[in-house]
C-alpha cells in the first residue's frame, strides 16, 4: 500500500482522528484527514458541521481514487454532507452508521440527532444523491444503529449492506480489521487497473 495514500476519516461521536480506527488507518500508512467531533468541531452548530464535510470532500476528495471512512455518528455526518453536494464519485465505507434517531428500551436510553427523518424523507423521495460506491456494516444486535432501519435504507439506495452477527454498536476488531484491508485493498486494485 503506498504510504502516501489519503483517507477521510470521520470518526464517531468525540472521537479523534489519532485514536482508535484512526491509529489502524495510520498503522496502514494511510494519510488520515478528517474532521474529529471534539473541540472546536463539536461546538459548531450541525449544518456548519455538515458544510465542513462537504467543502473538505470537494476540495481534497472529489476524485474516483478518493475513500472516506466514517464511523457511527461520523457516518451520519457524512450522509447529511452528501444531501448538500453531488453524489459522491468515490468509495465510501459505513461502518455502523447512524440514520435515524433511536430508542433502547431496555435501557430506557433515546436519542433524536439533528434532522433525524431528513435522510428516510430523501430517500423516500428519490431525491437523495447516493454514492457511487458506498459499502455499509452494521451489528446485528446494534441498539444505536438499529440493523432493520439500515438495512431498508441500504436497499433503498441499492447498497451493499452487511449486518454482522452478534456484534453490537462496536464492531468486533478482528472484523473491523478484515473489512477495511479488503476494502483498502480493492480501492487499491481499481487504482492499479486504470
Amino acid at each position: 500500500m503506498n504510504s502516501s495514500s489519503p483517507i477521510y476519516y470521520l470518526p464517531g461521536r468525540g472521537g479523534r482522528l489519532d485514536a482508535g480506527l484512526g491509529t489502524a488507518l495510520v498503522e496502514r500508512n494511510l494519510l488520515v484527514f478528517g474532521r474529529e467531533t471534539v473541540g472546536d468541531f463539536a461546538s459548531l452548530s450541525f449544518q456548519e458541521q455538515i458544510e465542513l464535510v462537504a467543502q473538505d470532500i470537494q476540495a481534497n476528495f472529489w476524485h474516483q481514487e478518493a475513500k472516506i471512512l466514517a464511523n457511527s455518528f461520523g457516518a451520519y455526518l457524512f450522509l447529511h454532507a452528501q444531501t448538500i453536494m453531488p453524489a459522491y464519485i468515490g468509495k465510501v465505507l459505513l461502518l455502523s452508521p447512524i440514520v435515524g434517531e433511536f430508542s433502547n428500551y431496555e435501557t430506557g436510553t433515546h436519542f433524536v440527532p439533528p434532522r433525524s427523518r431528513k435522510l428516510k424523507e430523501l430517500v423516500q423521495a428519490k431525491k437523495y444523491p447516493t454514492p457511487q460506491s458506498c459499502e455499509i456494516h452494521v451489528g446485528e444486535q446494534d441498539w444505536q444503529s438499529n440493523p432493520e432501519h439500515v438495512s431498508e435504507f441500504g436497499k433503498l439506495l441499492n447498497m451493499s449492506v452487511t449486518v454482522v452477527p452478534r456484534a453490537g454498536h462496536m464492531l468486533p476488531k478482528e472484523y473491523v480489521t478484515t473489512v477495511l484491508d479488503q476494502w483498502l485493498s480493492v480501492s487499491s486494485a481499481l487504482k492499479e487497473t486504470r
